[in-house]
């Protein structure tokens, strides 16, 4: 945090571009929730922010271990915010185990707000301190600026005449904590109470305890004068606009939504629970006004079958899973590639594989999106790079489907899919038109039907069933040119192997041609990117560029196909970097097919890169 300070005779007030504060704790102790307040009202303030929640794969797990941590972290300020941050200016440690997580990422002379019930000997213990270390009171922190005070006891006192049992109070100390932030860094609490009083409205004792407790966290701070500073964030000077809060997983069912009403479509959705995905389901399974129809199937290949059975009947059909729910969704996935019909497969890619690190966030899907079928079945391939960006891109993956009659995979992932940022409403008048493909009358010259005769995109007329007068025969089958019965003649085979790949292909001349986000056509070194790794690079190359390097950053949404001038865009560039959180799957597509010597850089730690791992890599390429 950096800035000026502005006396006066209470306290020290000081005006700060941006900061980054972690909400640390057990999972029991609601550091999502009040994460997400925050950042809720860092947003109706105006300030840019960027988030990552990051919590444990264990539905339960141990409580005070050092496995059992949540997270959540929010980087907001007065300038533009492209990531959650590299390291954190607050920490907010319920217990020691979240203590010991996350110093290492605090800055040198940090805040750290301690709840001193949290690192007794028990829970000290149960976070590997060593026999007698007490972090609060050893020396241990003396590079920080550490307040302690017993937030469970404060609570149990502010709630003691409630009536509510031990377990309600204990709940609560999250609310305690959330008055301490909003006081420190001048927000109103008028969002949060809100947000209390409708979401505990059946329980008006919770809420009220709530509230009274978010009170008291606030008026601790004005009584006690226990903080000698006071932070402000002026709002971002960001386009003009309505903005709101918004998740990865909740835009992309909005550009879902979106891209239905444009199409005049009704919205289907097949899915199977799974994390990092299943918000994608919650939040559509709301939208039974709009039409919106959802559907959680008994398991992977229900939820894509189900989807290919609405689309053959008219729908905008989409599917929604993470890695492991993608591998069993493949042979069906191969079906709807052979019936040529619109399916949107949305993958919210995880750690893995198999379980792996179910929480965390991961781009490994990429070569099976790419080639994860059997026989030559190509599909179009596409992926988002922010939270906002997951509208525009499922809105992208839609068009394309119904206009290409095509599935399209969309890739999202888990860092992106649960972290936010401020989101400007589009007007309608602002997304492309997508226009349906139906067949209503015979397409043959002699009044025949030829459901795969096919136009200049070589894409096929889509035919409702129940059409009068159109009935035609469809299914998993290899068919014959145009008539679209079955054959098993081995020329009409390769040609239609050769016109879906074609048809894929042909996709690239209605998509942008690839340019530089950041920097110049022509440079020393190019980073080029893909997917949620976006926020990173381009803050890295920012920062490299007014330091008056020569880099350039190019981000990829589109993969399969490429953009049409990317060849020759590459050729431009003495180095290419190519940063990945896999073991270099993009990397090995662009060296496979134009054949540059670029250069990978991989991360599989369930981690996001960092701002300052791209710039120490680019600075370590570029000498």
């Amino acid at each position: 945090m950096s800035g000026s300070n502005i006396t006066e005779k209470e306290t020290v007030k000081e005006e700060i571009e941006s900061v980054v504060v972690r909400f640390s704790g057990d999972s029991g102790d609601g550091m999502q929730l009040t994460g997400m307040q925050f950042t809720d009202t860092a947003a109706l303030f105006g300030n840019d922010l960027s988030t990552f929640p990051d919590y444990p794969s264990e539905i339960r797990a141990p409580i005070g271990t050092v496995a059992g941590v949540s997270g959540f972290q929010v980087h907001f300020g007065s300038k533009e915010i492209f990531t959650p941050g590299d390291s954190f200016d607050v920490l907010v440690a319920m217990n020691a185990a979240a203590l010991k997580v996350d110093l290492p990422r605090l800055k040198n002379g940090g805040i750290i707000l301690a709840n001193t019930s949290g690192f007794d000997k028990k829970n000290l213990g149960l976070a590997k301190y060593p026999e007698g270390a007490d972090p609060l009171n050893d020396s241990s922190l003396d590079n920080y600026i550490v307040h302690k005070m017993d937030i469970s006891k404060l609570t149990k006192e502010c709630l003691a005449d409630s009536g509510l049992g031990t377990k309600e109070i204990e709940r609560s100390k999250n609310m305690f904590v959330l008055g301490l932030l909003f006081w420190m860094f001048d927000k109103p609490l008028e969002h949060t109470l809100k947000f209390i009083e409708e979401k505990f409205a059946k329980k008006p004792e919770i809420a009220n305890a709530n509230i009274k407790t978010l009170n008291a966290g606030y008026n601790y701070c004005e009584s006690t004068e226990i903080f000698i500073t006071r932070f402000k964030v002026s709002p971002a000077k960001l386009p003009s606009g309505v903005y709101r809060n918004i998740t990865g997983n909740h835009a992309t069912a909005i550009g879902l939504v979106a891209a239905a009403e444009k199409a005049g479509l009704p919205l289907f959705l097949g899915s199977y629970p799974i994390t990092p995905a299943s918000d994608i389901l919650h939040e559509l399974s709301k939208y039974k006004a709009n039409g919106v129809k959802t559907f959680q199937a008994e398991d992977e290949i229900a939820g894509i079958c189900s989807a290919i059975g609405a689309s053959y009947t008219g729908s905008l059909a989409v599917t929604t899973t993470s890695g492991p729910g993608m591998a069993l969704k493949t042979e069906a996935a191969g079906l709807a590639t052979m019936l040529e019909i619109p399916l949107v497969i949305i993958n919210v890619q995880r750690g893995g594989p198999s379980t792996g690190l179910p929480t965390k966030t991961e781009q490994s899907d990429l070569l099976m999106a790419m080639h994860g079928r059997h026989g030559e079945a190509p599909l179009v391939v596409l992926a988002a790079n922010s939270p906002s960006d997951c509208f525009s891109a499922a809105f992208e993956a839609s068009k394309i489907s119904i206009e290409h009659m095509t599935p399209v995979i969309l890739l999202t992932d888990g860092y992106i899919a649960n972290g936010s940022e401020p989101w400007r409403f589009p007007n309608e008048e602002s997304l492309n038109s997508i226009k349906p493909n139906f067949l209503t009358s015979p397409n043959g010259s002699d009044g025949q039907i030829l459901p795969y005769k096919r136009d200049e995109k070589l894409v096929r007329p889509w035919i409702i069933p129940g059409t009068k007068g159109m009935e035609h025969r469809i299914g998993g089958l290899e068919k014959e040119n145009e008539t679209g019965n079955v054959s098993y003649n081995h020329i009409n085979h390769e040609l239609m192997v050769n016109i879906r790949a074609e048809k894929v292909n042909k996709v690239a001349d209605y998509i942008p041609q690839a340019k530089p986000d950041s920097g110049k056509e022509k440079a020393k070194l190019l980073v080029l990117g893909w997917g949620s790794t976006y926020g990173a690079i381009k803050t890295a190359v920012r920062e490299l560029i007014n330091e008056g390097k020569d880099v350039a950053h190019i981000h990829l949404r589109f993969i399969n196909p490429f953009p049409k001038n990317l060849g020759d865009l590459l050729k431009n560039y003495d180095n290419i970097l190519v940063p990945e959180m896999n073991k270099g799957q993009l990397l090995q597509l662009i060296r496979a097919k134009y054949l540059v010597d670029a250069k990978g850089y991989s991360k599989v730690q369930g981690l996001p890169f960092t701002t300052t791992e791209i710039k120490e890599k680019i600075k370590e390429m570029l000498s």
